[in-house]
């Protein structure tokens, strides 16, 4: 067999043409296009050979022959196999070894692995077969040993190259997909403190220009322009509240649920050991986004703490609609180990509580009796 173009030499036309690649940005179908004349070129130089041992192909017709195998090669990408049969087939004819390094490369860089190992045990199979071929003298133990030492050692360097490839290329394909979702956690973020921030910024202005307006319109009440002033406060308000629920449905109500989400979070607390008894008036439903919100983290929160200081004991919540205000009561008893004896907390969950409530002009009071624990707030319904 020819063995002028083997291992050392592939390797470096790898090595290079990565260079290449890094260094230019050439497109995948330029890499194809320079493999092919890379492997075309060094094929060229069995030529004289070729065309001494089969006189069945002259020098003309070796190159024609020579240049469609390394043609297969601008298809190694889809379809990386074509060139492994052109390979095994340039083996048999010319026991030409040099395509089969390509191929296998393309193979193991293309379809990983497992196709890597099964395309070169298949070719160093055939290789052997091709060796003890009927008509050829039996082979002594050096050239067996030297033939083996060429097969396996192209064959399991290009194949081995080529999967090192394919994982470089899953790596790096994993830190691109993990540095896009940082992008888009960033771009999340960044576009919720925006929304905040407008939420903050415009919305006193608009409670300024809301106040601002009645303060007119009562002044000018015995003019003209009374009516005026009162259209201008009611349009500010209007635009006050679509401002407050295009900023809770955009950002906090993506990740805070409602009040519909209620009988879900009284489910989840059953199954942890703590049976709620939930009581939520219809008109609750028609609560703003940002009421919803809060009325859930209320009564998430006190459902923790109930989890962890009266695990076991059931918990009353208490939703009701009393004409202008929102009531939300949740009590629940103490255990017999608790009773007398003040729970260890940080009191973290009912400082945020009560800074909800507050935040929607509404108040929190959580009180301790000696059998129980009660948490009362309203809020303002409109």
């Amino acid at each position: 067999m020819h063995v002028k173009s083997v291992a050392p030499v592939f390797q470096r036309g790898v090595a290079a043409g990565r260079r290449l690649t890094d260094t230019w940005g050439a497109s995948p179908r330029a890499v194809d296009v320079l493999t092919a004349l890379g492997c075309l070129g060094l094929m060229a130089l069995d030529l004289p050979g070729l065309a001494a041992a089969d006189n069945s192909l002259s020098g003309p017709a070796a190159a024609v022959v020579l240049a469609l195998g390394c043609a297969t090669l601008l298809v190694r990408r889809r379809l990386p196999w074509i060139s492994y049969l052109a390979a095994l087939l340039f083996i048999g004819w010319l026991h030409e070894l040099t395509l089969v390094q390509f191929a296998l490369y393309s193979i193991g860089r293309f379809r990983g692995r497992r196709a890597g190992i099964l395309a070169t045990l298949g070719y160093i199979a055939f290789a052997l077969l091709m060796f003890w071929a009927p008509g050829r003298p039996e082979p002594d133990g050096q050239t067996l040993s030297g033939f083996l030492s060429i097969v396996v050692s192209v064959g399991a360097l290009a194949s081995a190259v080529g999967i090192a490839a394919y994982r470089h290329d899953l790596v790096r394909e994993l830190a691109a997909r993990r540095a896009e979702s940082a992008v888009l956690r960033a771009v999340q973020q960044e576009r919720a403190s925006v929304a905040r921030d407008v939420h903050d910024f415009v919305g006193r202005e608009l409670t300024l220009l809301t106040v601002r307006s009645e303060v007119l319109s009562v002044r000018a009440r015995e003019t003209a322009h009374a009516k005026d002033f009162e259209e201008l406060a009611d349009t500010a308000r209007r635009a006050h509240l679509v401002l407050n629920e295009i900023i809770v449905q955009r950002g906090e109500r993506a990740s805070t649920p409602g009040v519909d989400e209620l009988p879900a979070l009284a489910e989840e607390s059953g199954r942890a050991g703590s049976p709620v008894r939930l009581a939520v008036d219809e008109g609750v439903h028609g609560l703003s986004p940002l009421r919803q919100a809060a009325v859930y983290r209320v009564v998430q929160e006190c459902l923790t703490n109930a989890a962890k200081h009266a695990h076991g004991e059931t918990v009353d919540v208490s939703i009701a609609a009393d004409g202008p205000q929102l009531r939300i009561a949740v009590s629940n008893a103490l255990p017999a180990g608790m009773r007398g004896r003040a729970p260890v907390s940080a009191g973290s969950g009912t400082a945020s509580m009560s800074e909800r409530v507050r935040s929607l002009g509404g108040t929190l009071t959580a009180t301790r009796t000696h059998d129980a624990y009660e948490v009362v707030a309203t809020l303002p319904r409109g």
